[in-house]
């Protein structure tokens, strides 16, 4: 069963930073395009950062450009970015998934809170 589950959630305050983790089981991921999503409440689910099995082929939402960083371990299946830089709007639930994402393997998510 291909399973990823997210960690590393949390209340931060703004400014602060969270490293969010990734951990795949199931399957390999190495030769797949990989990414983080992430919803609000409210709002849709939306793609936040992209990365290549070669690691070199990176993208990221403006929304977030300058202040995450998404990185990838093919051989132990981890997606782990540090997000710096933290801001209110940032709050949302944070999911990792392939692109184009798979209905079937998303995840529970990681709650992030930015609140003062």
């Amino acid at each position: 069963q291909v399973q990823l589950v997210e960690s590393g959630g949390g209340l931060v305050q703004p400014g602060g930073s969270l490293r969010l983790s990734c951990a795949a089981s199931g399957r390999s991921f190495s030769t797949y395009i990989m990414g983080w999503y992430r919803q609000a409440p409210g709002k849709e689910r939306e793609r936040v950062a992209s990365i290549d099995w070669t690691k070199k082929d990176i993208v990221y939402a403006d929304s977030v450009e300058g202040r995450f960083t998404i990185s990838r371990d093919n051989a132990q299946n981890m997606l782990s970015p540090p997000m710096d830089t933290l801001k209110p709007e940032d709050n949302a639930i944070y999911y990792c998934n392939t692109i184009p994402a798979k209905n079937g393997y998303w995840g529970q998510g990681t709650q992030v809170t930015v609140s003062s």
